[in-house]
């Protein structure tokens, strides 16, 4: 398989549930390299979509191919039981047996020093981190995340965003961000697509943020944001806009 083929890749997908219609007409591709970011409102079949591209549910229409050998997923939030014995290597040992390479990717994620300190003694940040850790400890093709900065300041937001683009240059994989938050994932992201059941508009942010179907999704004022990053656009990887109208009600 060719380097540059997508390594997701959804030509007119749809699901219904009890013949509801939540998604329809979805085409998109995720490639190698490039992180894409899902942004849409509540009720927008994010999610759905989401489960899609993982392989949890099958489309009713159209095609959905996932070419990826191995997948790392990080959830929005974590509950732990307050009285569970669990400490942050073996919360990684669940996933990866291995104890040498667990504690290897600790450490690339700022974590070492802590392997033994306790998951429910962590604060927002090394929470947060230690999540991104057990999604990469096995070096996924394929890396989902689903707001991965909830709850973290906007330091902390920065610094996790630079961190995944990091590991996304060091691993080669592509990411699916699923986020609310406008201003920063929008600056930390290759490509966005903005979903209403259907995609409305999608491409690199700054060339999708007058797109009229954008604006009237957000408005005006919460939609603006500037563009600015350290980090390069591999133009192989670059996907090209699109552009649909959107209509709401």
């Amino acid at each position: 398989m060719s380097s540059t083929a997508p390594l997701v890749e959804l030509r007119a997908a749809g699901k219904s549930f009890a013949g509801k219609q939540v998604l329809h007409g979805i085409s998109l591709q995720l490639q190698r390299g490039a992180i894409t970011t899902l942004i849409g409102p509540n009720g927008a079949g994010k999610s759905t979509l989401v489960r899609m591209i993982l392989g949890l549910i099958d489309a009713d229409q159209g095609e959905c191919r996932n070419r990826a050998r191995s997948v790392g997923y990080m959830p929005q939030k974590l509950h732990i039981d307050q009285t569970l014995p669990l400490s942050l290597l073996r919360f990684m040992t669940l996933a990866d047996p291995d104890r040498s390479h667990c504690m290897a990717t600790l450490a690339r994620v700022g974590l070492q020093g802590l392997e033994q300190q306790p998951l429910q003694q962590l604060s927002g940040g090394q929470l947060q981190r230690a999540m991104l850790a057990r999604a990469i400890v096995h070096q996924p093709e394929l890396l989902v995340l689903d707001e991965p900065v909830q709850g973290l300041d906007i330091a902390g937001q920065a610094a996790l965003y630079r961190l995944i683009d990091e590991l996304v240059a060091e691993l080669g994989c592509a990411v699916l961000m699923v986020s609310h938050d406008l201003h920063v994932v929008m600056s930390a992201s290759h490509q966005v697509i903005c979903l209403n059941g259907h995609i409305c508009c999608q491409g690199m942010p700054e060339q999708i943020r007058n797109d009229p179907s954008y604006l009237g999704m957000f408005g005006a004022a919460t939609a603006l944001y500037t563009h600015h990053h350290d980090h390069v656009h591999d133009h192989a990887a670059e996907p090209s806009a699109e552009h649909r109208g959107c209509s709401h009600d």
